[in-house]
């Protein structure tokens, strides 16, 4: 690009960034709706949903919308303002998914997937989701600690059985077997614990 389209690019931009901090409508709602599609492809292709790529996306435009407001961004190249809050976006997401929150999300979906219990991750802050998963975990700290060893390797770390079995010094048929015990047994206490009082 040449130095005088830059410029020009540069104080569009920089019209854009006053239309901002004026809280022009229509402009807000044009980079809204211009930058929504790359940041949900982003995310769906980053283990997200759409649920969560418009969380994101509306978290990532009001922090953009603020900064712009106190003056804490200059426009730098023609697309500076779609760049900033796809980056934005992009980040906000990245820190949700090393986030407790998440892992503890994605930590119910594999024992709802796993176990039958019916414990929703979506809703795990009902007390009846709790109580299931409280009757999970309780019955996964009464199994053997190679069963332990194993679930978490395979659920919580995300190890492949074949390098679980490689760690294991077993064959791969034989991990897949002792997984599939495993589960048994921590299904199997985990509904004995569930029918206690009935």
């Amino acid at each position: 690009m040449q130095k005088d389209t830059l410029n020009q690019a540069i104080t569009k931009q920089e019209q854009i960034v006053k239309a901002i901090q004026a809280n022009d409508e229509q402009v807000l709602k044009i980079i809204y709706q211009n930058n929504y599609y790359k940041v949900e492809q982003f995310v769906l292709k980053n283990s997200g949903t759409i649920q969560y790529a418009k969380d994101i996306y509306q978290e990532a435009f009001i922090a953009v919308w603020q900064n712009v407001k106190n003056n804490k961004f200059t426009p730098k190249n023609d697309s500076a303002i779609n760049g900033y809050l796809f980056t934005i976006a992009k980040n906000k997401w990245m820190d949700y998914l090393r986030s407790p929150k998440y892992k503890k999300t994605e930590s119910l979906k594999d024992f709802n997937s796993i176990s039958n219990l019916g414990i929703e991750a979506n809703n795990y802050n009902d007390d009846k989701d709790e109580e299931k998963l409280k009757m999970v975990l309780n019955a996964y700290k009464q199994l053997g600690e190679s069963c332990q060893k194993l679930l978490t390797n395979f659920y919580f770390d995300k190890k492949s059985l074949k390098i679980i079995a490689k760690e294991l010094n077993i064959e791969e048929a034989s991990a897949r077997n002792k997984k599939y015990r495993c589960m048994e047994k921590l299904r199997e206490l985990a509904l004995n614990k569930s029918n206690i009082g009935k």
